[in-house]
């Protein structure tokens, strides 16, 4: 049993758990802000956060609460939920999150696996816990009072008589469960992946490498606590190096949160990164003065040859160094500013892949994006490209104290200290995932350069067979697409065992909400607006765009823009945006029929 892992704190101490590290970062600045809101209405010193902490923790105790136990957390990013999943760490108990967006069966499910008898949650999702079905022994509510909960206030201020708060924390051990981190499900139900805080320990020391981050740094929560990347980047982070964590419980004002929170240190999926472009385009074409717009236009263009020119590595020439000198002093650093990502120090993107020209657009801003690759088993990040030589396309190099290999079919293989025992419950699962030797089978397709770069080509399991036999990467195709167009929002590509590709595609609310601003039909609805004759002509040109970035056999034939949103959650896309395909296929399946018929139905374009 190996417990040799150790973070090196600030303090100096050699820290093997989670609660350990939070002791001595409270111990280094007591007085300085853990945790706030936006516009900091809210803001939680490192003593106060103790202070919550210990009496949260006696209060749980005194529901029953032990070591072991599991205890299930549904919130939005707000203080409470830190203090809550941190408390639960140290009674010695393993907390879990729950996605904001599950169902009542989705609940139920994740509660049945996890076996835990408390949940804390607020009231807006009440209704689907107490849906669900599951007995529970208490549910805790941190924002109101309703009958049969018990609010947050009243655990607080009943502890557990005999509760040692000092004596539980420093009885957990690195092999006990720091948490339970539950797949997106876009295969099926559900996984509970079991992470020791060994593992939280290797990420934390694996992740300061790249990120080299302090309590003098900054960070925004907005993704969803459910997910890997809140937990351990953000919440744990937080516990480990004094980081100031902002929380917006809404990960759709995530734009407007940013020039409050001023981050240093930023993680974005795609979809957030992408947005920061469209609302930079849309800024740009709602501008009335065309001087300011031609230059605004200029100095971006610049910066894209700028990136270019250094991601080419051939050197940058005078002419091209003097224009960005300008255009950076003129537009781009006022652009920066303007986003509130000023001092943004690390800029990170993953849990999907990012186009390259959105990674190029965000360098010529003057933000150097670390592309990462994880996965909930890897307990977060896996790989990350080095801050001072971005590749747009790849993934970086593994981790320090990692391994990555690819199987004979190509299937990146990974083990080290970051990697999950298994799942909860699931041996069959945990067997398929898990080889003899301690090989972690991630269902990823990647190739690895001689310099131990990664790159992914696709999901194992998604890769699209055409009736010609070929082998297509339908994410490739995807991200050629929307990134040729700010109204795209998903591109969704069909063509496993068809004559030709094509895709189902999404717009973009916000960005189709300006465009019927600019027809002069403000109301006009995203179904009326995905007939319209001019959507559907800037949609060509985007699918047209990115069909020259790729092979003839790749192209998208035809398209057909589906009359709705996708939210976060819903049927087709993941709270983090991956795409659900099976779903998708179940519920499209007359639309994806329609794309493939003689003559062309109404609705459905075709390329020729």
């Amino acid at each position: 049993m190996s417990t040799q892992i150790s973070y090196t704190h600030q303090s100096g101490a050699a820290v093997r758990t989670v609660p350990q590290a939070f002791q001595e970062t409270l111990r280094l600045r007591p007085h300085q802000v853990a945790l706030r809101t936006v516009g900091g209405t809210v803001q939680i010193t490192w003593a106060d956060y103790d202070r919550r902490v210990r009496a949260i923790a006696a209060g749980l105790a005194g529901l029953g609460v032990r070591h072991g136990d599991t205890v299930g957390i549904m919130l939005t990013n707000r203080p409470e939920f830190n203090l809550a999943d941190t408390a639960v760490l140290h009674v010695g108990a393993t907390p879990f999150s729950v996605y904001n967006t599950s169902s009542p069966e989705q609940i139920a499910h994740v509660f049945t696996n996890a076996g835990n008898t408390i949940v804390i949650t607020e009231r807006a999702f009440l209704d689907a816990v107490r849906g669900s079905g599951i007995e529970l022994e208490h549910i805790v509510l941190v924002d109101s009072a309703a009958e049969g909960t018990v609010p947050l206030s009243e655990v607080e201020s009943n502890p557990a008589p005999d509760f040692d708060f000092d004596a539980a924390w420093r009885a957990v051990q690195p092999q006990d469960l720091a948490t339970l981190i539950y797949t997106s499900g876009t295969t099926g139900p559900s996984k509970g992946v079991e992470l020791t805080h060994e593992n939280v320990i290797a990420q934390i020391t694996g992740l300061q490498g790249p990120m080299r981050v302090g309590p003098d740094d900054r960070a925004v929560s907005y993704l969803p606590s459910a997910h890997v990347a809140d937990r351990i980047s953000g919440h744990c982070m937080n516990l480990f190096t004094g980081i100031t964590i902002t929380c917006v419980p809404d990960a759709r004002e995530i734009a407007a949160a940013l020039p409050d929170a001023r981050p240093t240190t930023f993680f974005g999926v795609p979809r957030v990164w992408q947005k920061i472009k469209a609302g930079i385009d849309a800024t740009l074409a709602a501008e009335p003065s065309p001087l300011r717009k031609a230059l605004a236009g200029w100095a971006i263009g610049v910066g894209i040859a700028h990136a270019r020119a250094r991601l080419a590595r051939k050197g940058v020439n005078p002419t091209l160094a003097v224009q960005h000198r300008i255009a950076d002093a003129l537009v781009l650093s006022t652009l920066r500013r303007a986003l509130g990502l000023d001092e943004l120090r690390v800029a990170s993107s993953g849990a999907a892949a990012i186009p390259p020209e959105t990674l190029e657009y965000l360098l010529g801003l003057g933000f150097t994006v670390t592309e990462v690759w994880g996965m909930s088993e890897t307990s977060g990040v896996g790989t990350y490209t080095e801050l001072d030589a971005p590749r747009p396309s790849s993934v970086g190099r593994v981790m320090d104290g990692m391994q990555v290999r690819l199987s004979d079919d190509g299937e990146l293989l990974i083990r080290g200290p970051i990697v999950t025992h298994g799942y909860r419950g699931m041996p069959d699962k945990t067997a398929e995932a898990l080889d003899a030797e301690g090989w972690l089978h991630t269902g990823d397709i990647a190739t690895i350069a001689e310099d131990g770069y990664v790159t992914i080509v696709d999901r194992k399991k998604e890769l699209l067979i055409t009736a010609a036999g070929k082998n297509i990467s339908p994410t490739n195709i995807e991200n050629a697409i929307a990134s040729a167009s700010s109204l795209i929002a998903q591109a969704v590509a069909i063509g496993d065992a068809k004559p030709y590709v094509s895709a189902l595609i999404v717009l973009d609310p916000d960005t189709a909400a300006l465009r019927a601003k600019t027809f002069g039909t403000p109301e006009a609805g995203l179904a009326e607006l995905c007939a319209h004759p001019q959507i559907l002509a800037e949609v060509r040109t985007a699918v047209e765009s990115g069909n020259t970035r790729l092979a003839r056999v790749e192209q998208i034939k035809r398209f057909r823009i589906v009359p709705r949103a996708w939210e976060p959650g819903g049927e087709e896309i993941t709270p983090t945006l991956k795409l659900k395909r099976a779903p998708i296929a179940a519920k499209y399946a007359a639309e994806i029929t329609a794309l493939y018929a003689d003559p062309v139905p109404d609705g459905v374009v075709s390329l020729g």
